[in-house]
C-alpha cells in the first residue's frame, strides 16, 4: 500500500479574506473577479486596507489537497514556505488538518510566505491580489522522488509554470509517481497562466500526465478557439481523461472517448473563492475510491457547492454526509 491517495504540488500561500463593495475596488485598483500578481510594497498596502480578516492556508492544489484531506484519504502536500509568522502558520494549518506538509519551513528564507488578498463582492465575485513570495522559487530540489513514488495521485498547479524550475518540480514529481504505476495530472489553473505558456502546457499535457482538470476559458484558451466542444475534443485526444467545469452548465467529462455531461444545480455565489479546487477535490476523492467518472463528477459539483455557500475557499461542512444524502456514498 503506498504512503499517500493523493499529493499535491503547488503555491503555499495564505489566504487572507474579507467583504468589500465594487466602489472599494475602484478607488484601490483592483480589478474585479481575476487574480492579479503584485509586489510586496502593494501587498502591504492592501493588507493594511483590510478590516474582519479570515487567514486560511490557500493555494488552488492545497485547497483541493485539504478538502480530499477532509473526506479521510490520506494526503501530502509539497510547497515552500519561510519560516517567518505566515510560513509556520501555513505548515501548522495544514498538518492540523491532516495533510503530510513535506517541506519544513525554509530557514532564513530568501523570500516572504507568499500571500493573497482577497476581497469578496456582494455579488460573490472574488478579486485576489497574490504575492507570490517565496512559493514561486519551489524547484526540483523541493521534490522528494519518494513522495511521488508513494502517491497513488499526484495533483499539480497549473500557477507554478511561470518558473522553469517549477516546471521541472512539476516533471519530476510526475514521473517518480507514474514509474510507481501511479496517476498525474493538472489543473490548469488560468487562462492567462495558459496564455503565457500555451506550448509546455500541451507538452506537459500530452506526455507526461494521465489527466487534466480546467475549466472552458481555460480549455478554450488551450487551443485558442471559443468552440468549447473543439476545445474538449482535442483535450481528451491528447490526455486519457479531460475534465472541463462549465459553472452553471454542469461539467464535461472525456475518457475513450466517450463523453459524459453531469448537470449542477444552480445557485447563487456567496463567494466562488475555491469552487474550482473543491470541485477538483472531490473529483479526485471519487478517483482515488475508484468510482465510475460519473459520480467522480457528481462528487466535485457537491463540493464545489458547498463552497461557494459561504466565504472561505474550503468545505465547512461534513461532506461525507452530503455524499450519503446524493446517493454516492453508502
Amino acid at each position: 500500500m503506498k504512503n499517500y491517495k493523493v499529493v499535491g504540488i503547488g503555491n503555499a500561500v495564505v489566504d487572507v479574506i474579507t467583504q468589500s463593495d465594487d466602489s472599494f475596488l475602484a478607488n484601490m485598483g483592483i480589478e474585479k473577479g481575476i487574480m492579479q500578481l503584485i509586489e510586496k510594497d502593494r501587498a502591504e498596502v492592501l493588507y493594511g486596507s483590510m478590516s474582519e480578516r479570515t487567514q486560511a492556508a490557500g493555494g488552488s492544489v492545497a485547497n483541493s489537497i485539504a478538502g480530499i484531506g477532509s473526506l479521510g484519504l490520506r494526503t501530502a502536500f509539497v510547497g515552500r514556505v519561510s519560516d517567518d509568522a505566515l510560513g509556520k502558520f501555513y505548515a501548522k494549518a495544514m498538518t492540523d488538518e491532516g495533510t503530510v506538509f513535506v517541506n519544513d519551513p525554509i530557514a532564513g528564507g530568501e523570500l516572504p510566505t507568499s500571500r493573497s488578498m482577497i476581497f469578496v463582492s456582494p455579488d460573490g465575485e472574488r478579486s485576489m491580489n497574490t504575492y507570490l513570495g517565496i512559493s514561486a522559487e519551489l524547484g526540483p530540489e523541493d521534490v522528494s522522488e519518494d513522495v511521488g513514488a508513494n502517491a497513488e495521485i499526484v495533483f499539480l498547479e497549473g500557477y507554478l509554470f511561470d518558473k522553469d524550475k517549477g516546471k521541472e518540480a512539476f516533471v519530476k514529481l510526475a514521473r517518480a509517481c507514474r514509474a510507481a504505476g501511479g496517476k498525474a495530472g493538472i489543473a490548469i489553473s488560468d487562462p492567462f497562466c495558459v496564455e503565457r505558456h500555451r506550448a509546455d502546457f500541451l507538452d506537459l499535457i500530452e506526455n507526461e500526465l494521465d489527466y487534466v482538470i480546467g475549466n472552458e476559458e481555460e480549455v478554450k484558451s488551450l487551443f485558442e478557439t471559443d468552440d468549447l466542444d473543439a476545445a474538449i475534443s482535442k483535450l481528451s485526444a491528447i490526455c486519457p481523461l479531460a475534465v472541463c467545469t462549465r459553472s452553471g452548465d454542469g461539467v464535461s467529462i472525456m475518457s475513450g472517448g466517450a463523453r459524459i455531461d453531469v448537470p449542477v444545480t444552480k445557485v447563487v455565489p456567496v463567494d466562488a473563492t475555491g469552487a474550482g479546487d473543491q470541485f477538483a477535490a472531490g473529483f479526485l476523492y471519487g478517483l482515488a475510491t475508484e468510482r465510475d467518472l460519473e459520480t467522480c463528477g457528481k462528487m466535485g459539483c457537491i463540493c464545489a457547492g458547498e463552497v461557494i455557500g459561504h466565504v472561505g475557499p474550503r468545505p465547512k461542512v461534513n461532506i461525507s454526509a452530503m455524499f450519503r444524502d446524493a446517493g454516492l456514498e453508502t
